[in-house]
């Protein structure tokens, strides 16, 4: 199966030399890549959240193997779809899929499930893509996209995800990509934002689950992002970190309606 680019010239460039040469700038200079278990970066436009998604990238090292973990924004496939087979292509070319962990992620994770429909549509991840191309060209990637579930599914599936990962030879990355509070004042989606990130740095996913929906925040990748802390308790995260967190007012000038962008590293 071929995932072929969906955003491409919207989101970001789609001539070749153009993309390479934005994200180039975007991750700006070479510096001293730092382990990880997880990250989150966000997904909108490059000129909007490319530079934290970016700046979130270039300082940590990234695995041959990445599982990228994706909110479904339009409810097509299985609620945890598994891209499991194939490549898929960005204007700089193709990301071979790790097709032998997709298949021991199936196999012994509860809930997961081989659809390709989900992702076909889905932006979340491919905007992350050529980040990864640029700086990991050789990486291989198991894409899942992840829609609404109950707590406990997620937890389940994120412990599952844990332990694959625990059994594998050479770590693998968790690259989870999320927006955050959507469409309110900069005065109260900071506010909210802050909740969430605070949640997020405390490795607390049953926290951020009940902080984003008690609180009606808008944060678009929040299961994913839940999926993601279940399975770093797992494997022993101890800490995690902010690299940058801003809004599309920075860019637009328009603070009355702003979405938020969060780069997070967990170790």
């Amino acid at each position: 199966m071929v995932r072929a680019p969906v955003v491409a010239g919207q989101f970001y460039p789609e001539n070749p030399s153009a993309l390479r040469a934005e994200v180039t700038r975007l991750l700006g200079p070479a510096k001293d890549a730092v382990p990880a278990l997880g990250v989150i970066a966000p997904h909108a436009g490059y000129v909007y959240s490319g530079a934290i998604a970016g700046k979130t990238l270039a300082g940590i090292h990234l695995s041959e193997q990445i599982l990228c973990l994706g909110p479904n924004h339009h409810g097509h496939g299985q609620r945890a779809a598994v891209f499991a087979q194939g490549e898929w292509k960005t204007p700089l070319g193709s990301i071979a899929i790790a097709e032998a962990l997709a298949a021991e992620l199936l196999q012994s994770v509860p809930g997961l499930a081989e659809d390709y429909q989900a992702h076909l549509p889905e932006h979340s991840l491919e905007v992350l893509m050529p980040f990864l191309q640029v700086r990991a060209p050789q990486a291989r990637i198991v894409p899942l996209c992840l829609a609404q579930a109950p707590l406990d599914q997620l937890l389940t599936i994120g412990e599952g995800i844990g332990r694959v990962l625990q059994r594998q030879a050479a770590p693998v990355l968790m690259l989870c990509s999320s927006d955050m509070n959507h469409f309110e004042a900069d005065t109260i989606s900071r506010k909210k934002d802050q909740r969430a990130i605070d949640r997020i740095l405390a490795l607390d996913a049953e926290g951020l689950y009940h902080t984003v929906r008690e609180g009606r925040i808008s944060m678009c990748g929040v299961v994913p992002a839940v999926v993601m802390l279940a399975a770093a308790r797992v494997l022993g995260a101890r800490a995690a970190s902010l690299v940058e967190y801003d809004n599309s007012g920075a860019v637009s000038g328009d603070q009355s309606s702003v979405v938020g962008y969060a780069g997070i590293v967990v170790r």
